[in-house]
């Protein structure tokens, strides 16, 4: 078989082609350490490789998790022992204050200078923030204070219940955070109290505030429980001469406790055992406008009549209630019907008085503003009335009265960590000396001390779940520590080159290479030319 010189030159050139790409694969091996380069290489161990490496990169991701759960836990567990190491201080002040025989209202006021300073520390203990700028028990709004507010107004909780979660194993999510509402807010009160707010509705500027309350009649306030009290701002007119005023009521009820009680800004106010002050200028109600309908607004009026003989009824009816009054007298002006109208002896002035109505020779009027309906009537009432009380007619004029700013005194089974010290405090500042004001020093001593206590279940039995889920981040370490020793023993074994085998697996690909090379000098000088 004749073998053309294009053919011996291209036999050569794969051929060296060949040896030269599998020197230089060797070469990249010895140099990555690796025996596997491309999937082609070894497909199955290819796969393995994969994902033995996706593996090995969740864990890594694990651990930082790890990590920044096991920070967060360690620094609520510094910030409850902090604040349970505050709580004891402030156990050891209310034993001290419960000595009302011995102390003075210097010594009180001292005392309460002292709680003043550990509610601040406690204020930036409860909204300690993590490297991360986070506010720790926040719950899910992070991003925001847990608490806001002051010992004068009370304190608000502005976070949520949420807790947040981070994932440290496959199956596992490890809650890194807790509710302060849980820790310091949903703290069972050792008596029934209450909790001060204004109506977000409120629209005085700067806000109108009611401070935090104090029960100071628990027997009274007990009596009262579980009812809330709202203050309700009136129309200055109200008052003669006009001024700002408030009425106090039952909020489930509507009954009232106080009516059109003038305001005087920071006055002690005390109302079914509980006191509070009220600071600032409220925005005043509106006044009702009366509901009226005149005599003669519908018909030409026409006297005289005489119902001495023969009585004629008719209703007006206000708000669902019904009264029929009756005209029982020889009128011969509105004047006549006016003293008709008022008349005792024939209970129309108790039934008008029943229906909040007045009557005048102007006509008919409904001072607190509700529209009311007149029926029932005859001929004759309407000669005289110059009204449609036959066919029905209706004052449609009335506007009922609005309230201006409004604050609440609600009920509660729960006092918060901050609200405990700010009550005590203020016991302390009250003491005048009296023997009430030393009752009521003893009565929040003892209060305070319970709720302290309370306080004090809610942080340990918290504390124990950071205990336990240390535990559980520590296993978890340490189970992942050992999924990623055996997972990198046998990546090794499957990717990592064999440097002797390598080393003489590239001496044979050298040779072979250089006996192409030799192979193809001599061959490629085989001509007719060279035999001639």
């Amino acid at each position: 078989m004749r073998i053309s010189t294009l053919q011996i030159f291209g036999i050569a050139d794969n051929s060296i082609g060949r040896a030269n790409a599998a020197i230089a694969k060797t070469q990249e091996q010895l140099s990555t350490g690796k025996r596997v380069l491309t999937p082609s290489d070894d497909p199955v161990a290819a796969t393995k490789i994969l994902q033995l490496n996706q593996n090995i990169a969740r864990v890594a991701q694990f651990g930082k998790n790890i990590d920044i759960a096991e920070n967060n836990l360690r620094l609520e567990e510094s910030t409850l022992s902090s604040v349970n190491n505050l709580i004891q201080r402030i156990q050891e002040i209310a034993v001290q204050a419960g000595n009302t025989a011995s102390l003075t209202e210097n010594e009180y006021l001292a005392l309460s200078s002292e709680v003043d300073a550990r509610l601040d520390e406690l204020f930036n203990l409860v909204n300690t923030r993590n490297a991360n700028g986070d506010y720790i028990f926040s719950g899910y709004k992070s991003r925001t204070p847990a608490f806001t507010g002051d010992a004068l107004t009370g304190f608000s909780y502005q976070g949520d219940d949420g807790q947040m979660f981070i994932q440290i194993s496959n199956n596992t999510d490890l809650a890194a955070s807790d509710s302060g509402k849980r820790i310091f807010l949903d703290i069972p009160a050792a008596a029934n109290t209450v909790k001060t707010q204004a109506s977000p509705a409120n629209r005085s500027d700067p806000p109108v505030q009611i401070t935090l309350g104090q029960v100071v009649d628990q027997l009274a306030y007990d009596d009262f429980y579980p009812e809330d009290i709202v203050i309700s701002f009136n129309a200055d007119t109200a008052l003669t001469p006009p001024d700002k005023n408030f009425t106090v009521t039952e909020r489930s009820t509507g009954k009232v406790i106080e009516a059109n009680r003038p305001y005087v800004s920071g006055e002690d106010l005390v109302y079914r055992g509980v006191s509070f002050r009220v600071v600032g200028s409220p925005v005043s109600g509106t006044a009702a406008t009366a509901a009226t309908r005149a005599f003669g607004a519908d018909t030409v009026v026409a006297f005289p009549v005489d119902f001495s003989a023969i009585n004629s009824t008719f209703d007006i009816t206000v708000a669902g209630r019904t009264e029929t009054l009756v005209l029982d007298a020889n009128l011969t002006s509105v004047a006549d019907l006016a003293a008709n109208l008022n008349s005792a002896a024939n209970g129309n002035a108790a039934k008008l008085a029943n229906l909040g109505m007045t009557a005048d020779a102007g006509g008919l009027q409904m001072p607190a503003g509700i529209n009311f309906s007149i029926s029932g009537g005859d001929a004759n009432v309407d000669a005289v009335t110059g009204l449609a009380t036959l066919a029905g007619t209706s004052a449609v004029d009335g506007q009922l009265a609005t309230h201006g700013d409004q604050l609440f005194v609600e009920s509660a089974d729960n006092q918060g960590l901050l609200t405990t010290l700010a009550r005590f405090s203020d016991a302390m500042r009250r003491y005048d000396g009296s023997q009430d004001g030393a009752d009521l020093v003893s009565s929040v001593v003892a209060s305070t001390l319970a709720n302290l206590a309370s306080a004090q279940t809610n942080i340990l039995e918290v504390t124990s779940q950071l205990g336990a889920r240390a535990n559980t981040i520590e296993s978890t370490r340490e189970l992942h520590l050992d999924t990623e020793l055996v997972s990198r023993e046998i990546l090794s074994d499957l990717q990592d080159l064999d440097y002797a085998e390598a080393a003489s697996r590239l001496s044979a690909q050298t040779l072979i290479l250089e006996a192409a090379q030799a192979s193809f000098l001599r061959v490629s000088q085989l001509t007719l030319f060279s035999r001639l």
